[in-house]
């Protein structure tokens, strides 16, 4: 059984309550036909309600909750919910009212108040637009700084990581963490790995650099990073900095890192920056013929995932796995 298979089996056994906020979008509709056939999740999906009953196939008429929030009677109830939150911001009544009306922003705060487990969008939004009012409503998960990206990555036949399975990131959110910041997207993605995977993370704070081999500002960030992230989590099996080599090959890391905790077994790898990241991912992708799903949203305090524009049905089914397993 894949990875994602596994996700899915573990998302029917406590079914959660997922927003697609972009409820007319056609792939999202083709997406929640199967997301029902397989009973993955219930859906609760947003927009126009005439657009939505002329297009959406009758299994998805029938098999989900729709609301259109210009006419929603719930509407007003989270304008003012909104308003409360933010009036401190310099929000006013009539500005939540416009708010709430944006799929994105009722959506979320029907995360927010409980009414839902997460939200999946981004198939006709921009990051920006999805991750805004997760950010301002939501906000971050206690003790954690920044919203971050990872990919869970599988290599197919591999003895690496677990199984083949590796969680990776910063990989699609921030350009250039500082050493503050990259310890919180260690101690997330380390979170994330448990979470979905189900079993312990090993996570090495990759570098150029192997325990002191070369003296660089940017080896330094890493250094510091990892001493952060001890502090931050002491109970996560974590190392650094190791070259990814050292991180995943015992051999060189009992030469390189001996007595390292991770040093040949780490299967969340936590990269010195975006470049980085997102080269070295899709690197795996296409020369391993991994299995790379993502950018998957870490370190918001209830699942928010965003979408690719250039997503397929089946990716907006596996985001909605993802998110309902984030959310137990």
């Amino acid at each position: 059984m894949s990875v994602l298979e596994s996700i899915k089996e573990k998302a029917k056994t406590n079914k959660r309550r997922i927003v697609l906020a972009e409820g007319t979008e056609k792939r999202t509709l083709k997406a929640a036909e199967s997301i029902l056939k397989e009973g993955i999740a219930e859906l609760i999906m947003l927009g126009d309600e005439g657009e939505f009953k002329k297009t959406a196939p009758s299994s998805v008429l029938d098999g989900v909750k729709f609301t259109d929030p210009s006419n929603s009677p719930d509407t007003e109830i989270l304008a003012q919910e909104l308003y409360e939150l933010r009036k401190n911001k310099g929000i006013t009544i009539e500005k939540a009212r416009q708010l709430v009306l944006d799929p994105l922003y009722y959506g979320v705060m029907l995360v927010k108040t409980g009414q839902a487990d997460g939200m999946v969008a981004g198939a006709v939004h921009s990051t920006p637009d999805v991750l805004r009012p997760a950010l301002q409503i939501i906000k971050t998960a206690p003790g954690i700084a920044l919203v971050s990206g990872c990919f869970l990555i599988e290599v197919p036949n591999s003895s690496y990581g677990y199984d083949g399975v590796f969680i990776f990131a910063d990989c699609g959110v921030n350009p250039n963490p500082n050493a503050e910041e990259l310890a919180h997207i260690a101690v997330t993605s380390a979170n994330t790995f448990k979470n979905l995977i189900g079993a312990e993370p090993r996570v090495a704070m990759l570098s150029f650099s192997t325990k002191g081999s070369a003296q660089h500002e940017l080896v330094d960030k890493v250094v510091q990073a990892t001493q952060i992230a001890k502090q931050l989590a002491p109970d996560i099996a974590l190392d650094g900095e190791l070259q990814v080599d050292a991180a995943l090959v015992e051999s060189v890391a009992e030469l390189k890192a001996p007595g390292s905790p991770v040093g040949g077994k780490a299967n969340v790898l936590i990269f010195p920056d975006l470049q980085a990241g997102n080269i070295g991912y899709k690197l795996v992708e296409r020369l391993a013929s991994a299995t790379a799903v993502g950018p998957i949203c870490q370190g918001i305090a209830k699942p928010v995932n965003d979408l690719s524009r250039g997503c397929k049905p089946e990716n907006i089914v596996d985001a909605v796995a993802i998110t309902a397993v984030q959310s137990m």
